[in-house]
């Protein structure tokens, strides 16, 4: 996951291949308390892993349930009906499908508990919620302002179940989901509901009813407005339950095979048209923008049809999560587009209405917003944007899109971490299925001399920006030690396939190690032995070039930092930034004094600083790639910086050359 501060994506051009979606959120943390409120144990398949279900999971073991992994499934055994830990704080994050259900069945069960969760959280209305519980007899106290979490709840001295409960459904459909889910631990005698006000987000409250038949639980229902929970309903476990797909997740990619699968359909698995999910519905909307969709039972294949989309005007009622993609995509229309009936937004993980509206903007769209509606002209000239994201996985999720504008810009995504909500991996399944020429993938080059630091500084500037990293001057020793572990002498007996073993090393470098097919070789190849190998290697022309294009290999999306001595004259002479760190001899002398005395190697300072001296002078001068600054590179002295000052310094540098538009 990407836990950066930014993540800058580079234009993108095209989409093939196959993403495998992660499990609903939406059904994730229904089934996990309905597991929890039956009797015997449930054994749950591709539950989604994400912030939301862990504060589920989490609240679940305070009140008593045993949780247990078991491989790639979890194994809840619930209450039964009996009563959770009389005492409990529970912090449930921004999860509104934790807070909402966890109240209304807590209150009904008995027992002191406390419920909060993150700013935004007390932020988003309960008070309806409250209200329909109060009307059972519910003893339930705001602990800040009044309609909104956090909440107490005290044991009910008696519940009042013979009058229908009336709750208003258009403000979150959650509100009531919470009684639907919770009211069958009370139901002695039939229990009505009756909706107060049109019932938003339909398809939720559909996902909830098939939810509770697998548990036992058989709702009847008058249309939209008044359900029934029988008499006698117990919950019972399943035994085995299987979380589909998250269509709502689905509609990323599904927008993006309609954008950029031009040559290939875009597969996606776990998910198909028949899915519980109303969101699954999202497919109809694309289609009427011109994307091609087949499919069958767990899978979708997506292609783009019309270019550029139908303008659309629609609404979005019942798809009110994934709409939001359609905000984007209307970025790609023939005319403005409008999405109508939309007024949930305002009180989700931040007001989606306000918060989409000023981010299109930035990217260069008319937009004009309504109390409930939603109208995006695309733009007529694109501009790069600093996309901030309020905290709001789907507000990443959906701007990531707009990396395909056909200015060719890069868009920068703010606080990319926040997808973790319901997608923690959602980068890295983008980055898998989309492609772009390798030239329009930024790499930032950090070439210097012996002991100047470039190693440190370029692996972290890696790390800040969720780059990938490379350390050019360690491919000579890891080719080395990887000919020998094959039984070839670096000679130029081996050359041929010593070059050919070079050209696919797998490497990669991470958290400070090195890793060759996932072995841990950091400190194999940091030998003395290590480095005369890779001396030896060096010396074979045909090994060198075999790296040249191992080292070109490394520049994958998101973006690469590379180190070295010829990183910006050879390697990458394109490269969007140059760097070339330096340092006096004295303090790249007593850097390097430290580090051998940490390692325990005696070493004097005036032998490493004439060492370092002519190993300047033999690398300055050598015919082949000579170390010395690229024309375009930029200076930097760090004998007096700290680490971090050398980091700010680049960071800054690479800021200048990305001219975001934030506001």
């Amino acid at each position: 996951m990407f836990a950066t501060a930014f993540l800058d994506l580079p234009p993108l051009e095209s989409a093939g291949g196959t993403v495998m979606l992660p499990g609903s959120k939406s059904i994730s943390n229904r089934v996990l308390l309905l597991a929890a409120l039956s009797e015997g144990t449930t054994r749950i398949e591709d539950l989604l892993d994400s912030d939301d279900t862990r504060v589920m999971l989490d609240a679940l073991r305070a009140l008593g349930c045993s949780v247990v992994h078991q491989g790639g499934a979890l194994e809840v055994t619930g209450l039964g009906g009996k009563a959770p830990a009389a005492h409990a704080r529970l912090f449930l994050g921004n999860a509104g499908t934790a807070m909402r259900p966890l109240s209304a069945a807590l209150a009904l069960m008995g027992g002191e508990f406390e419920l909060s969760g993150v700013a935004r959280m007390h932020e988003r209305p309960i008070g309806d919620l409250v209200d329909a519980l109060r009307q059972l007899g519910c003893r339930i106290d705001y602990l800040g302002t009044e309609g909104f979490p956090p909440l107490k709840i005290h044991p009910a001295p008696a519940l009042r179940l013979a009058a229908p409960i009336q709750v208003r459904g258009d403000v979150s459909s959650q509100f009531l989901t919470a009684l639907l889910m919770a009211l069958p631990l009370v139901a002695r005698q039939d229990i009505v509901i009756e909706v107060v006000g049109e019932l938003i987000s339909k398809p939720y409250i559909g996902i909830t009813l098939n939810m509770l038949e697998r548990f036992g639980i058989a709702v009847r229902r008058e249309g939209w407005q008044r359900f029934t929970i029988p008499a006698g309903s117990r919950y019972q476990s399943p035994g085995k339950i299987h979380v589909e797909a998250d269509a709502s997740s689905a509609s990323y990619f599904v927008a993006l095979g309609t954008l950029a699968a031009v040559g290939e359909p875009l597969r996606i698995t776990g998910v198909g048209e028949d899915s519980v999910q109303g969101d699954i519905r999202f497919i109809d909307a694309a289609r009427r923008m011109g994307a091609r969709v087949t499919g069958g039972a767990n899978r979708l294949e997506v292609a783009r049809g019309a270019w550029p989309l139908k303008a659309i005007d629609l609404d979005c009622n019942h798809i009110p999560d994934a709409a939001m993609t359609l905000a984007v995509m209307a970025l790609y229309a023939d005319g403005p587009s409008t999405l109508r009936n939309i007024a949930s937004w305002r009180v989700k993980e931040t007001d989606r209405l306000a918060a989409m509206a000023t981010e299109l903007r930035k990217l260069g769209a008319v937009v004009e917003e309504g109390a409930d509606f939603l109208r995006v002209t695309p733009p007529t000239r694109w501009q790069a944007a600093s996309i901030h994201t309020y905290d709001d996985h789907r507000v990443a999720m959906c701007f990531s899109l707009a990396a395909f504008n056909p200015a060719g810009l890069p868009v920068r995504i703010e606080d990319p971490k926040c997808v973790a909500k319901t997608f923690p991996d959602y980068f890295e399944a983008l980055f898998s299925v989309v492609r772009t020429p390798p030239q329009r993938i930024p790499v930032i080059c950090v070439d210097g001399p012996t002991a100047s630091g470039k190693g440190t500084l370029a692996a972290e500037l890696a790390h800040r920006l969720g780059y990938h990293y490379l350390d050019s001057g360690a491919l000579y020793r890891i080719t080395a030690y990887a000919a020998i572990r094959a039984g070839l002498q670096p000679e130029p007996a081996h050359e041929a396939a010593i070059a050919g073993m070079a050209a696919t090393l797998a490497v990669r470098f991470s958290g400070g190690r090195v890793l060759l097919d996932e072995l841990d070789v950091t400190d194999a190849i940091r030998t003395e032995e290590a480095g005369m190998n890779a001396s030896r290697v060096s010396a074979l022309p045909a090994v060198r070039t075999a790296l040249v294009a191992l080292q070109h290999s490394f520049r994958r999306l998101p973006g690469l930092v590379a180190d070295g001595r010829d990183m910006g004259t050879v390697i990458f002479p394109g490269a969007t930034l140059k760097v070339y760190l330096t340092a006096s001899a004295a303090q790249r002398a007593e850097r390097r004094h430290k580090q051998l005395i940490s390692k325990g190697i005696s070493a004097t300072l005036p032998a490493l600083r004439a060492d370092l001296e002519a190993r300047d002078a033999r690398d300055s001068s050598r015919e082949v790639a000579p170390l010395k600054p690229a024309d375009d590179a930029l200076l930097l002295d760090n004998s007096g910086q700290t680490v971090e000052e050398s980091v700010s310094q680049v960071l800054q540098w690479w800021n200048g050359k990305q001219a975001f538009r934030s506001s």
